[in-house]
């Protein structure tokens, strides 16, 4: 394993060692993955009971503009609660990876233009991705190689920002993922035809979002659908921009998500 995750060995110790309550969000340890001069801080969690010598779904969230920033912290304000439940990682227990995206970036290639009359945002996955993307790939494709993660249940999701980062990482990585979720987010409708017959996919919009508004949503689900993907999709028709809250809540998602492999 490169020396860029060199910490991995101490932490997954530190995991075995720890025994704090279920929400404590100091259970998601702090780690920092160092490409040449950029750096992307990120949160993981370990199952309970962590065995090496067994095979963990990876997940991968993605957080909105709100949680950017450097103190490694704010990442695990929203999502982070429902992988800490005791109940859920019993049932499911997986390697779960929060990163942190820097204020000065966007998970997703995309120009925005913030207005009164609502959002706007265009996406161009021709360029190179952000840094910050770059390495949240980096960071997939090494903790998948190692030995523990069951490469065939490597999952991604995010919510507003995130979900704009998670229709890109597909994009860009379209052969790695066995199931996705976007909460709130907005994509490149013409870039779904290399990943739509391989990843399943579960699309969450609030019908009163007036930050992403919910045809960014529905554009999507339409362009997957008319590619030939297994898409579910959940409008809610009283909220607002805080779909996730809703979205966390369905009994189904992380059954549903983890029934998923390649």
């Amino acid at each position: 394993m490169k020396n860029k995750l060199k910490y991995c060995a101490v932490f997954i110790l530190t995991a075995l060692a720890v025994n704090l309550n279920a929400q404590d969000k100091s259970e998601f340890l702090k780690a920092k993955l160092i490409e040449g001069e950029d750096t992307l801080s990120y949160r993981i969690l370990y199952p309970k009971d962590f065995n090496p010598a067994e095979k963990y779904p990876l997940v991968l969230f993605l957080h909105g503009a709100g949680e950017r920033g450097g103190e490694n912290e704010k990442q695990l304000v929203h999502g982070s609660s429902l992988f800490l439940n005791q109940e859920n990682r019993n049932k499911f227990p997986a390697v779960v990876i929060f990163p942190q995206c820097p204020t000065t970036e966007y998970w997703a290639k995309a120009d925005i233009v913030r207005a009164e009359s609502g959002n706007t945002f265009d996406f161009d996955y021709s360029q190179q991705p952000h840094s910050s993307m770059n390495l949240v790939m980096e960071l997939v494709k090494d903790y998948s190689q190692n030995h523990f993660i069951d490469k065939s249940k490597l999952y991604v999701g995010g919510l507003s920002m995130g979900g704009m980062g998670t229709f890109e990482i597909l994009h860009r990585m379209p052969n790695t993922f066995a199931a996705a979720f976007a909460i709130c987010g907005a994509g490149n409708p013409y870039s779904v035809g290399n990943y739509a017959k391989k990843v399943n996919m579960w699309v969450f919009h609030g019908a009163k979002d007036d930050v992403v508004e919910p045809t960014y949503s529905k554009e999507m689900v339409k362009s997957l659908e008319e590619a030939g993907a297994k898409v579910k999709f959940t409008l809610y028709p009283d909220a607002n921009h805080n779909s996730w809250d809703p979205a966390f809540a369905e009994p189904e998602l992380l059954s549903w998500l983890f029934s998923n492999s390649k």
